[in-house]
């Protein structure tokens, strides 16, 4: 038998598969599989029931429960619902299980069951922070000052903060996303932090172990991804910047980054590869770093596909979803690192439900009016519909819209547009608040940190009360909106237009100083010229051909 044939036989097809996931991640990986002609299998929980991603899939789960720890979080009755709808692969999405090695071993060791992702083996030497930074700093990879294993007690923490020595931060070992992660600048908050992420990161990832580093203060968050499949093949999609933070979770990303420079770009994609290929990883993963002036520093390894991934997709045309699945398959890699480059520019928000203006509290309720972006470069993910309740269970993420341009200004230019054509009425969202970020000076030079957000409070207060006060002004509703006469023919598309000839030529001269005191039109302004784009064609969500309900056994 030739080496050919026997490479081929690892190659085992799947053909359906229980998305064990909700949200916009869920539709995202239900539509890679549908697009690869493999069955999906939905799980959802009765306040999702109205969810897109109920309606894509081919087969969905429903779960009894009224916490994560009933639902999505609970082992056996994942794996139940793979059973029972005969599944032969789990794609886990990001959160939840997708990093869990518990989960991960009782999927290896179940027959005729394949785990989308890593081996628990490779999960656990890179997924855990802990483990990973022992792993990498033996590769000369360099890392933070901290802790070198997750903290057994509080007096263990005070020992470390003594010698490491303050800022310090306290994280999760387990998941990321910023939960389970508390920021101490004396040892006066030290107990009450460490309490916080310990409860939190079991809350959400269902295990409690933290471990602490040195801070930086204003550092940039850069972060690489990576594709490693069975054969020992690796490579990196180049990085995407993620330092524009609030609470230590990302909100916007961009790729590439204006902050490194070719040089840098390079070595850190090698160290990545290096960190991979060290653990015979298998699958998808995002290796992150901590840059200070000239200095970069390993954070983190996940394991697992990123909210943020579409970035590299639209600078790539690599679809990193189907190459995950690819990957679990026993496939080799589809492309050779020779044949990667950058195109073009993307910038990705996340629309969140939540209130800028009340400190980013988050809102619920059903949506009556919902209207999306659309045109060239222009994408949303999105778990959305008309008439959708928003529960208030939940990550408070409604969508990522994703603009790709020639180059950056063209990019924030299309990013402009697309937040004012969007409508998601009546929820409180962070629309306005992506339309301020925009207009900042200091974002639109490239030219900021994690604190970003932190040193510019009084400006997005400023800039969010002063677009509260248009829409208090003006119809702020969908039925305002529908009063005004349809059959004016007037077309207003071509001021639209001019709008965005003028911002994107403001950006390519750097007049940020003309930019940043324009008014950004109101809620009521956009719902009244797209009340002529409503009849756009809307994705069906079609219907399930057969649905589970719950009632698994423990």
């Amino acid at each position: 038998m030739s080496s050919k044939q026997r490479k081929q036989e690892k190659v085992r097809p799947l053909k359906r598969v229980l998305v064990a996931n909700r949200g916009e991640i869920a539709v995202r990986i239900i539509r890679a599989l549908r697009e690869m002609a493999i069955e999906s299998v939905a799980l959802y929980t009765g306040p999702d029931s109205q969810s897109l991603h109920v309606g894509l899939a081919d087969y969905a789960v429903c779960m009894e429960g009224s916490s994560l720890a009933d639902t999505y979080l609970h082992h056996q009755k994942v794996l139940q619902a793979a059973r029972l709808s005969g599944c032969d692969g789990i794609h886990p999405g990001y959160g939840f299980l997708s990093e869990n090695t518990d989960f991960v071993r009782l999927v290896e060791a179940s027959d005729n069951l394949r785990f989308i992702g890593p081996s628990a083996d490779a999960m656990a030497q890179l997924g855990d922070k802990v483990k990973a930074k022992q792993l990498l700093g033996g590769l000369n990879i360099p890392i933070l000052p901290g802790s070198t294993k997750c903290l057994s007690s509080f007096a263990e923490l005070e020992e470390v903060a003594k010698a490491v020595g303050y800022p310090l931060v306290l994280k999760a070992a387990a998941g990321g996303g910023g939960r389970g992660m508390r920021v101490v600048y004396a040892s006066e908050g030290l107990r009450s932090a460490y309490e916080e992420a310990a409860r939190e990161a079991t809350n959400f990832f269902g295990v409690g172990d933290i471990f602490c580093e040195k801070f930086l203060v204003k550092p940039r968050h850069i972060e690489i991804q990576t594709i490693f499949d069975s054969y020992g093949g690796g490579v990196h999609l180049f990085e995407r910047d993620c330092s524009l933070q609030r609470r230590y979770q990302k909100i916007v990303e961009e790729a590439p980054s204006t902050y490194l420079t070719d040089g840098q770009r390079e070595q850190m994609g090698q160290m990545a590869l290096k960190a991979g290929l060290s653990a015979g990883y298998c699958g998808v993963a995002t290796v992150e770093f901590i840059c200070d002036k000239a200095s970069f520093y390993f954070m983190e390894m996940n394991t697992r596909i990123q909210v943020e991934h579409p970035v590299t997709e639209m600078i790539t045309g690599v679809d990193l979803v189907k190459e995950s699945i690819r990957m679990a398959e026993g496939r080799k890699l589809s492309h050779q690192q020779s044949d990667l480059s950058i195109r073009g520019h993307a910038i990705e928000v996340r629309i969140n439900a939540e209130d800028p203006l009340t400190g980013f509290t988050p809102s619920f309720g059903k949506i009556v009016e919902l209207s999306w972006p659309m045109g060239p470069g222009t994408r949303v993910d999105t778990h959305l519909q008309q008439g959708y309740e928003v529960p208030d269970l939940y990550d408070s993420l409604l969508a990522k819209i994703l603009v790709w341009g020639q180059d950056r200004a063209e990019a924030m230019a299309r990013m402009a547009r697309a937040l004012r054509e969007t409508v998601i009425y009546p929820l409180p969202t962070t629309l306005a608040f992506h339309e301020a970020v925009l207009r900042h000076p200091e974002f639109i030079a490239g030219d900021f940190s994690i604190a970003f957000l932190a040193e510019n409070h009084t400006y997005f207060q400023t800039a969010l009360c002063a677009h509260q006060s248009q829409d208090s002004g003006k119809g702020n509703s969908a039925n305002d909106a529908d009063d005004t006469d349809d059959t004016d023919d007037t077309d207003d598309t071509d001021d639209t237009d001019e709008e965005v000839k003028t911002v994107s030529a403001l950006l390519a001269e750097k007049r940020f100083d003309q930019l940043t005191t324009e008014k950004s039109p109101s809620l009521g302004d956009r719902q009244m010229w797209q009340r002529k784009a409503r009849n756009r064609a809307r994705e069906s969500a079609g219907g399930c051909s057969r649905t589970w309900a719950g009632g698994f056994t423990e």
